[in-house]
């Protein structure tokens, strides 16, 4: 955020919704925040209180909100990610089969990142259970996750991310231990986390084909330590 200096910015549910809190607590500003549920400017709330803000500068009603959104009015969005599959495409209305099967829907997902430039998919690399330690600089796994979030193929498709990355747009996949983007049509390893091994943390968690760059490089580790990153000093 403080790099690209966004006028209009949407948050997600979930992790997504952490971003204003850390905006408010680095110090950076110089664009506003919204959610689909109504509220223009202030920082959103997080976990349950989702959809609510702690001073907005508006609150509109929800039809108005995304006619905002669809007619380009966000500069970029953090979302969530239920699947992320080796083509870039992301699943997060769907999962499960036969009577197992859940169905989330897909809320206002579809208009939010098929009408914005900039598209920040946020998650952990595994879900249920995981542990990490943080604190030094670095990242351990205390205890893996039992469901891994990169797929071959998404169950559902919720997000077509080579179409979205022929338009010309920016997508990033982060989670705790790696940063993901779309390179030549496959999803492709392009950061990650200091104290983290490529085979034994990422790849053995991921299916055969993941792309891992040639210019593969480390997370700022500022992101690992118990203290604030002086992002509003970064202008």
């Amino acid at each position: 955020i403080a790099k690209q200096r966004p006028r209009v910015v949407n948050l997600g549910v979930g992790m997504p919704a952490l971003v204003g809190a850390i905006a408010r607590e680095e110090g950076v500003d110089g664009f506003t925040l919204s959610v689909e549920a109504g509220p223009i400017g202030g920082v959103p709330a997080e976990r349950l209180s989702f959809g609510a803000s702690s001073n907005p500068e508006a609150i509109v009603d929800e039809p108005a909100q995304f006619d905002f959104y669809d007619g380009g009015g966000i500069d970029m969005t953090f979302v969530g990610a239920g699947e992320i599959d080796l083509a870039g495409n992301v699943n997060v209305s769907m999962f499960g089969q036969g009577e197992s099967i859940m169905i989330a829907g897909v809320g206002g997902f579809i208009n939010i990142t098929q009408s914005t430039p900039s598209i920040i998919f946020m998650g952990t690399l595994t879900a249920g259970g995981l542990a990490v330690r943080t604190g030094n600089g670095t990242l351990q796994i205390h205890h893996e996750g039992r469901h891994r979030k990169i797929v071959p193929q998404v169950s559902h498709l919720s997000f077509n991310g080579p179409y979205i990355a022929e338009l010309g747009r920016k997508i990033l996949y982060v989670t705790e231990r790696a940063v993901f983007e779309i390179r030549a049509g496959r999803l492709t390893l392009v950061e990650i986390a200091p104290g983290i091994e490529l085979e034994r943390d990422i790849l053995a968690h991921c299916p055969a084909g993941l792309v891992v760059a040639s210019d593969l490089r480390e997370m700022d580790r500022r992101l690992f330590v118990d203290a604030p990153m002086n992002l509003g000093r970064a202008r």
